[in-house]
């Protein structure tokens, strides 16, 4: 049986790493979180320039973000820091966050007196939950207690037809084994509706997809309409382009790939956790920090993003699992990247480099680091907005 060591929490899946997060809930509080988290080794901050002069679904999407994030699996406890006048307050927070039996502690600028005495504050909360943290030791647990967030970015040619099938085969082992996984980058789906509405559990779930998709789909003919945006108006980027792909279908067609050939459980909101075990798509866009960010927003332990182009970006907290089916880019950026599916170009079995995949993801699951973890690469943290 597949496993993997990761911390035991009092609620919900485990975490494959054990940091503290220090939070802010609007952004005049960034630095003060950010000289919080520089004089605590193991703590980090989550900088952000929202919280405030939001209304509406604009301010509902950021509170479910930060709210995700704090109840993160990989955070051993999280320090709240608000200023005090904020649209988001820093308490609905803490509160969402406490809720899911997580150390929490809460700070307010304008109550302490100044940001220095705010920051002293917070080194002491945060030292305390890095000593608790310290004390904890990892666990063995099942493949059902992971939650993998599958991305693409970069894409060329091989994705499709190396990485993405590669992943695909170790969703499959992972839902299969009563765990999750989930997928997004909505706007990168457009075209393929079809086929993923058909692999929907039930027809309630095609419903949902096909909405989802639908959706997306109106709102980006809405945002392109004007002759005046008409040159910033391609889905694809010019490097999409450069690696051999025409258009978004044909980039939908092999995205589908890393999210295996089993059924789609349902649907979840930004910021919303999956009910039970499956696979998942997350409501959310393709801009590859705004769809990470979202995916550890739903709780996924470890994010595996396929390139076929080659980024070197990651995520605080969570580790990004850089996998490439283009051997002159793994050769290129081999430092930046994790894994390579190329062989599956030159004839090897997909399910024989799914499996060794499979094994990179356990064991950078249960403790070993990621490339990004190692150059220190946090550019994936973006919160979403309408």
């Amino acid at each position: 049986m597949l496993t993997f060591h990761g911390y035991r929490r009092s609620q919900g899946l485990p975490g494959v790493r054990n940091a503290v997060a220090v939070i802010p809930s609007v952004f005049c509080a960034n630095t003060v979180a950010r000289r919080i988290a520089e004089h605590v080794a193991g703590a980090m901050a989550f900088c952000h320039p929202v919280g405030c002069s939001q209304v509406g679904l604009d301010l509902e999407l950021t509170a479910r973000g930060l709210k995700g994030l704090g109840r993160h699996p990989n955070f051993y406890g999280v320090v709240v820091v608000g200023l005090g006048c904020e649209r988001f307050q820093a308490r609905e927070l803490a509160e969402s966050i406490a809720a899911s039996g997580k150390p929490v502690e809460m700070l307010v600028i304008q109550d302490e007196g100044d940001t220095l005495q705010a920051i002293e504050k917070g080194v002491t909360f945060a030292s305390r939950l890095v000593e608790e943290a310290s004390r904890q030791r990892r666990e063995e647990f099942p493949l059902s207690e992971f939650s993998l967030g599958l991305k693409c970015g970069g894409t060329d040619a091989t994705s499709g037809l190396a990485a993405n099938p590669a992943l695909g085969w170790a969703t499959d082992q992972i839902c299969e084994a009563g765990g999750r996984a989930i997928f997004t980058e909505v706007t990168e789906l457009i075209g393929a509706e079809q086929i993923l509405a058909g692999r929907a559990v039930n027809p309630r779930v095609a419903g949902q997809i096909l909405s989802t998709i639908g959706n997306m789909e109106k709102r980006l003919s809405a945002a392109t309409a004007s002759a005046e945006v008409q040159h910033r108006s391609a889905l694809i980027s010019p490097g999409n382009e450069d690696g051999g792909l025409t258009s978004v279908v044909e980039k939908a067609l092999g995205g589908i790939y890393k999210a295996g050939t089993g059924p789609v459980s349902g649907v979840v909101g930004y910021g919303e956790y999956p009910g039970g075990p499956g696979l998942y798509l997350l409501d959310c866009v393709g801009h590859d920090g705004e769809a990470v960010t979202g995916l550890v927003a739903s709780g996924c332990q470890a994010v595996v993003f396929t390139t076929g182009r080659g980024t070197p970006t990651g995520f605080p907290g969570v580790p990004v699992i850089k996998i490439t089916g283009n051997r002159t880019t793994w050769e290129r950026m081999r430092f930046n990247l994790d894994f390579n599916a190329g062989d599956i170009m030159e004839g090897t079995p997909i399910a024989e480099v799914g499996a060794e995949l499979l094994e990179k993801i356990l064991r950078i699951g249960s403790g070993e680091p990621s490339r990004a973890e190692l150059l220190g690469h946090d550019e994936l943290f973006c919160i979403t907005r309408i």
